[in-house]
Formats: C-alpha cells, sequence, structure tokens
C-alpha cells in the first residue's frame, strides 16, 4: 500500500465496465470514499454509461473500454500510472487488463476463477445469502479493502447547463410547464424484448392525472417508443409522450425539475434520484429485492408487487406480465402523494 503522502498524489481507477447504467451509477459512492486517500478517481466503464458517469462529480475523468485488445486498452490505463484499481464489475477480461497495466494494487471479487489476477479479493455479501444491503453499501466493501469508507452514498448526478437548456428547448416543443408535470417511466432493458402489457401503465397515467391535477410525461428510450406511445395513447390525453427524445443529460435535468418521478426500477430511476428528484421505484416482479435496488435520494419510495407471479417465473422470463397489467394503482398513487408531500 502506498504511503499516505504518496496517496495525496496518487489516483485510482474504479472499473465498472458493465451490466446497466444503474449499476455503474451505484458504483460512484465507492469513488468518493476512495477520494478521502486519493488525489484523483476515475473511471473504466462501457461507452453507453460515459455520458451518465461523465455527469457523476466523484470521477474525475471517465474512460470507456471501447472492446479493443487488452494489450492497447492495458497500455491507455498503464499511462495513467494509477496506483490502486477496484473493480466492482469483475470479468476475465478487465481482471487481466489492470494486472497488464501495472496497477500495483488491485481489488476485485473472490470465489471467480480470474480472482488470482487480484491483489486484494473481496467476498460479495449476495453470495453469503445478503439480500437487504443496498448495492452502493455492497461496492463500499470494495473501497473498504483499501481502507476508504464514506457515511454519504448517496450517488451524485449533475446535469450541465447544455443539458438544462436541451431539457428547456424540449418542454416547450411539446407543450411541457417547467415543475408543474410529473414523470412516469414504464419500461426497462427487458421491455422491448418481451409481450410488454401497456393498459396497466396507462391506467396509472389516468389515475395520476386525475389525482394530482399535473401532466404525466411517460419517458423512455428510443426502443421503447411504441411502448411509449402505446400507454399515452390509452391515456386518454392524460401524459404527454416523450421516448427516446432526450440525452442522458436533458433527461436528469427533466427529471430534477419534475414534481415526482415515478418508474419501474431500472438505470433510469437510479439517474432521476441521484439528480435529486422525488423518486417512487416500483418493483413489480417477485425477483426484484427493493433492499436491494431502492433508489437513493432526500426523498424516495418504493412499491413493491402486491401482484403474485406464477411459479417459476423471472422477469425475463413471463407468459403474460400480468404484474405489469394489473399495477396497484391505488398504492403507487399513495407513495406518489408522499413525494409531493
Amino acid at each position: 500500500m502506498p504511503s499516505t503522502t504518496d496517496d495525496a498524489r496518487a489516483s485510482a481507477l474504479v472499473v465498472c465496465a458493465g451490466g446497466g447504467i444503474g449499476d455503474s451509477l451505484l458504483a460512484s459512492p465507492a469513488a468518493r470514499a476512495l477520494h478521502e486517500r486519493f488525489a484523483r478517481v476515475d473511471a473504466l466503464t462501457l461507452p453507453g454509461h460515459r455520458a451518465a458517469l461523465e455527469r457523476v462529480p466523484d470521477f474525475d475523468a471517465v474512460l470507456t473500454d471501447d472492446g479493443e485488445e487488452e494489450e492497447r486498452l492495458a497500455r491507455r490505463l498503464a499511462e495513467r500510472a494509477y496506483a490502486a484499481a477496484i473493480v466492482t464489475w469483475a470479468t476475465a477480461r478487465v481482471a487481466r487488463v489492470a494486472r497488464r497495466a501495472r496497477i500495483p494494487i488491485r481489488v476485485g471479487q473472490a470465489r471467480r476463477l480470474y480472482s488470482g489476477f487480484f491483489t486484494r479479493r473481496v467476498v460479495v455479501r449476495s453470495e453469503r445469502g445478503d439480500v437487504s444491503s443496498h448495492w452502493t453499501d455492497v461496492l463500499l466493501d470494495y473501497a473498504r479493502a483499501l481502507g476508504c469508507d464514506t457515511a454519504d452514498a448517496v450517488p451524485r448526478f449533475e446535469p450541465t447547463a447544455a443539458d438544462d437548456a436541451e431539457a428547456n428547448r424540449i418542454a416547450r416543443e411539446r407543450g411541457i410547464e417547467a415543475e408543474r408535470y410529473l414523470i412516469l417511466h414504464p419500461s426497462n432493458a427487458i421491455a422491448t424484448q418481451r409481450n410488454w402489457p401497456v393498459g396497466g401503465w396507462a391506467a396509472l397515467a389516468r389515475a395520476t392525472h386525475a389525482r394530482f391535477g399535473l401532466p404525466v410525461v411517460v419517458t423512455g428510450s428510443a426502443a421503447e417508443r411504441s411502448i411509449v406511445e402505446g400507454i399515452c395513447a390509452a391515456s386518454s390525453g392524460a401524459s404527454v409522450a416523450l421516448a427516446g427524445a432526450t440525452s442522458i443529460g436533458a433527461f436528469g435535468s427533466l427529471a430534477k425539475r419534475a414534481r415526482a418521478y415515478v418508474g419501474i426500477t431500472t438505470g433510469a430511476m437510479h439517474v432521476a434520484a441521484a439528480g435529486g428528484a422525488p423518486t417512487g421505484g416500483i418493483f413489480p416482479f417477485q425477483s426484484d429485492f427493493p433492499d436491494r435496488w431502492a433508489p437513493l435520494g432526500t426523498k424516495t419510495a418504493v412499491v413493491r408487487a402486491s401482484y403474485p407471479c406464477h411459479r417459476g417465473d423471472t422477469k425475463e422470463r413471463c407468459s403474460d406480465y400480468a404484474c405489469i397489467a394489473n399495477l396497484d394503482v391505488e398504492r403507487i398513487l399513495a407513495a406518489t402523494e408522499a413525494l409531493l408531500r
């Protein structure tokens, strides 16, 4: 381990090159912890996550793993002379790259075939049966292996001035009045690949508009446009479709200014909460663990599934997604009301 004096000038790397945007964002408190010891903390992530992490103040720079040849990536990292790295999303590839980059201290997951590439190994709590620790706290165990910690484990997402300008333009074009709307985010990564019912979300949009008298902006990715537009078409004019129309930064800006954000558990939920939006997370699947993946922020709420799954169902394999078609609208409205208070 470098001395404290050396640490004051040293740099560290957080490798979060896998999963979804939410996984990378939830790794950022570990970077905050490392800043207590290291002068600079960078991220290595996937190209699709770069824009999100560039808006996280806990990272000094964001590098991407573009799938290039391992030796070339290792040379890029070696040029930065990192004193330590924590690998929060481990694969054999990134484990080898960290060693090839000659990073002297490498913290990664234990109990894997490639764990020998790490100089310090962490047993992930979930492998010990823990389903209640939040994932940010689980990932902080990697920083703790270097004697670093933080009492503030809430991720941060800060839109830029350009993001705010883009959000203002979109709001004007769509007739969305500033700070007078709610955001409903019905989709996640599996929605576009499955028979995703829109009826439950349309019912929620209608009920939300009727209860609170506010426009409902329904967001999603470009791939989810048909789902979002289907929800809005079935919501009797209660909602505005906004799928694939924003960058991640402009989305964060719109969410920050919304009266509340309510959505299924996904990366967008974590971006909204990290940006300061009152955020409600809907966890419709029995296989979800709300304690682990709940939104973190100044004002948050969680709604757990109340619709029973068929035996053996998972969110990736389900015949009808009845829990989505039959969302517990009243419980979600109650959670939204608490957020607005």
